[in-house]
C-alpha cells in the first residue's frame, strides 16, 4: 500500500472517487464538480486543497481530500478533511486508516491545532471506525449551509459594504 500526494495527472480518478462517494452517500446526483474546477482549485499556485492518493499494487483504492481552515479559540490553522474514501473491494486492508493517519501527520507537520470531518449519521460503520481511532463525535454541534440561489439572496441582503 501506498499513500502519495496527487499529481494532476490523478484528477480523473479523483473525479470518480468523488462520484464513488456520492453513490455510497446515496446522492449519486449531487456531483457538480469537472475535472477543470479541481484542476483549478486544487493544483494551481495556491491550491485550496489537498488531496492523498492510496494505491495497491498499482491500482487507486481510495483518496482522503482536505483543507485547511482556521479556529479562533485555538488560534491556529486546523484541518478539514472534506473526503476520505475507500473503494469497496479494498476495504478492510487498513487503507482508511492509514488515509486518516496521512491527514493528520500533514495537521502535525503544518502547526495544526485539530483535524475535523463531517459524517452522516446513518453511517454508523464509519462513526464506529471513526470512535475507535479517539474521534469523538460532536453530538450538540450541527452544521449550517447555504448554497446556489440562497447564497446569492444571502450576499445580497446584506446590501454594499462601501
Amino acid at each position: 500500500m501506498i499513500i502519495r500526494p496527487a499529481t494532476i495527472e490523478d484528477i480523473p480518478q479523483i473525479l470518480a472517487l468523488i462520484r464513488e462517494l456520492a453513490a455510497y452517500e446515496r446522492d449519486p446526483l449531487a456531483v457538480e464538480a469537472t475535472e477543470a474546477d479541481l484542476l483549478r482549485e486544487g493544483f494551481g499556485p495556491s491550491p485550496r486543497f489537498f488531496t492523498l492518493m492510496a494505491e495497491v499494487s498499482g491500482e487507486v483504492a481510495g483518496f482522503a481530500l482536505y483543507f485547511f481552515n482556521f479556529s479562533t479559540w485555538k488560534g491556529r490553522s486546523g484541518i478539514h478533511l472534506e473526503d476520505l474514501f475507500v473503494r469497496p473491494q479494498f476495504r478492510g486492508l487498513g487503507i482508511g486508516k492509514k488515509l486518516l493517519c496521512s491527514v493528520a501527520e500533514a495537521a502535525l507537520a503544518n502547526g495544526c491545532g485539530r483535524l475535523q470531518w463531517d459524517v452522516l449519521d446513518w453511517n454508523q460503520p464509519a462513526i464506529d471506525f471513526y470512535e475507535g481511532l479517539g474521534a469523538k463525535f460532536l453530538n450538540e454541534w450541527r452544521i449550517m449551509r447555504v448554497s446556489d440561489e440562497a447564497l446569492a439572496s444571502l450576499a445580497a441582503a446584506g446590501g454594499s459594504h462601501e
